[in-house]
């Protein structure tokens, strides 16, 4: 009886181990949108510019994970919230580039307060390379269900007025279509954790009240996704921090683990906003973000 009981624990643990794989894995899918229900995927790399060293460690393997999750599914674009080059130096943005042309989906960037250390001609020469559709500070972009606005601040990280009529012009031309505002930096006080820095151009206010912006997305603040409060709905409109990928400053900088953020949106306007530690398959759960895109009207 003895010869015989070691082979039927033995299956039957082996029963329980595949049992809870096959319970773990079906949680996993439930949690994400199904692949053939998402009709927009992008990824969203947050700040770089590296100091004191032009080194790119935690863009690269970004990169290398963004170009893996593209690989066994879908990333259609990725998108970039400024700041990759410290302080816009020719060195920084050559080291970045060598990087971003890895990249295998294309990558829209937009400029932040270290491109705007250096020139406009500089950041839009590296930016070509790194997608030739780039030809300008400020573009629109239709994809399906959402319409995405990609807004480089004028100076710094803050806007002008012609700034801010830009961007109100492109969100009521395509009204009530949802829009997704890429900024470098939030709207001051939108991230009580540091609430002195972001936009500060008081018109500012007029474009988040627009009814069809549906999300802000930003970066600038090096946030810790793990000690903040990283997504948010303020009014109607969903505020999407965006980690760093080489510096973390906020609440300190005791620690940093570079992440990235992938946003799927699906056709019944479910979106789902999922967080993943670079060198990590899998999103983290605990950071995952869903909402509803406003029905139009």
């Amino acid at each position: 009886m003895r010869t015989h009981r070691r082979p039927i624990l033995r299956r039957l643990a082996l029963a329980a181990t595949l049992a809870a794989a096959v319970s773990t894995l079906a949680q996993a899918v439930a949690a994400e949108p199904a692949h053939e229900d998402v009709v927009v995927r992008f990824a969203v790399l947050g700040d770089a510019e590296p100091k004191p060293d032009p080194v790119f460690p935690g863009l690269a393997a970004a990169v290398r994970d963004v170009n893996a999750l593209a690989a066994r599914g879908r990333i259609d674009f990725v998108v970039g919230v400024g700041d990759l080059a410290h302080r816009g130096t020719v060195v920084q943005y050559e080291n970045a580039t060598a990087v971003l042309q890895r990249l295998d989906p294309p990558f829209y960037p937009i400029m932040g307060n270290e491109e705007h250390d250096a020139t406009v001609a500089r950041y839009l020469d590296y930016a070509g390379r790194w997608n030739a559709e780039i030809t300008s500070t400020r573009y629109v972009r239709d994809r399906g269900p959402v319409v995405m606005v990609h807004a480089s601040p004028d100076h710094g990280r803050d806007f002008e007025d012609d700034g801010i009529d830009w961007i109100l012009a492109q969100v009521r031309t395509v009204a009530p279509r949802p829009v997704f505002l890429v900024v470098h930096a939030a709207r001051a006080g939108a991230y009580p954790e540091n609430a002195g820095k972001g936009v500060h151009h008081p018109r500012f206010a007029e474009v988040v009240a627009e009814p069809n912006l549906a999300v802000v997305i930003s970066g600038d603040l090096h946030m810790d996704m793990d000690r903040v409060v990283h997504s948010r709905a303020i009014g109607h409109v969903h505020h999407l921090h965006i980690p760093a990928l080489e510096r973390t400053k906020i609440p300190d900088k005791t620690r940093h683990a570079p992440m990235f953020r992938v946003f799927s949106i699906t056709g019944a306007g479910e979106v789902r906003v999922d967080t993943y530690r670079t060198g990590d398959p899998e999103p983290l759960a605990r950071h995952a973000y869903t909402f509803s895109l406003p029905a139009p009207n």
